[in-house]
């Protein structure tokens, strides 16, 4: 683990390998974050991680390393609801990056408009008690009724509440994507009970997205990730016009097993095995949400 001398640590690899796998042109990092620099955008009072600086010249920097061409920035919790790191790192990206915010349920329509012109084009709540200390269900959907025009709503939850959650995520009025597809255990396999229920889920409308993401979080083994690829790469080929894919750079909380991002690349041609499921799950599913303007 690296910690500095203000105990702030340091959770991705300075020098990921590059990955084998060559992605197609025009490929999205569908899931990544910033931190900081917290000089400029400090971290919020209710952080549950400080992490040291990870800012978007080094998100872009790793971008061009691995081949891919754009990315989707989500808002890190450590920020909060203060969104300045994320639409910094959006406006000097050349239009190669758009954002998920995380917002104050009672924001205005005029600050949620702002959002969307500085390059959002969804909000993010997140149901990890570890990560944050409130999540109100019903001004969650209040102001789920009154996102801009084409936005969506991206959730964040473990697999043993999403049978808690299931009434909350019906109700949602806009289309929703699952971060990490909701955390399920992959070494129950692809037929588990995590993935039946979140098959059920994705059943249930057609409009819920997941990301196909974090084997290093929710693979026991070391990579290749073998656990994972097994019980992900079905729910892939079942869904394939729903599926995201994303590095989750700079890897929030794995300082103690921080994975190397081109390791991460090369899973994607062993869960989206041929070249129109990898132009579906890296270009076609994450441009129609977040640039179909």
């Amino acid at each position: 683990m690296s910690v500095d001398a203000e105990g702030r640590v340091r959770s991705w690899t300075l020098e990921p390998s590059l990955p084998r796998y060559r992605p197609p042109e025009g490929a999205i990092d569908a899931h990544c974050h910033v931190f900081g620099p917290a000089d400029r955008f400090p971290f919020s009072a209710k952080a549950k991680y400080k992490p040291q600086d990870a800012g978007p010249e080094q998100l872009f920097a790793l971008r061009d390393r691995l081949g891919l061409s754009r990315n989707v920035i989500v808002q890190a919790s450590c920020h909060g609801t203060d969104n300045a790191a994320t639409l910094h790192a959006i406006a000097i990206s050349e239009g190669r990056a758009r954002g998920v915010a995380v917002v104050d349920p009672a924001i205005s329509d005029v600050e949620l408009q702002a959002l969307h012109d500085g390059g959002i084009r969804g909000i993010r709540f997140n149901f990890l008690k570890r990560l944050v200390d409130d999540a109100p269900k019903d001004k969650f959907l209040e102001v789920a009724g009154r996102l801009p025009a084409g936005w969506h709503v991206v959730v964040y939850f473990e697999a043993d509440t999403l049978a808690e959650l299931r009434p909350f995520l019906d109700a949602l009025p806009v289309p929703v994507v699952v971060d990490h597809m909701g955390r399920p255990d992959v070494t129950q396999g692809p037929d588990g009970a995590d993935m039946r229920a979140f098959r059920a889920l994705l059943d249930s409308r057609d409009d819920i997205h997941f990301k196909a993401t974090c084997p290093d979080r929710l693979s026991t083994q070391d990579p290749p990730w073998e656990d994972f690829i097994a019980s992900v790469r079905p729910l892939v080929e079942a869904y394939p016009d729903r599926c995201l894919w994303g590095t989750d750079w700079p890897h929030p909380n794995m300082e103690s097993r921080i994975p190397d991002d081109g390791a991460l690349v090369d899973v994607i041609p062993r869960i989206a095995a041929t070249p129109e499921l990898q132009r579906k799950l890296l270009i076609d599913n994450p441009t129609r949400l977040y640039w179909s303007d």
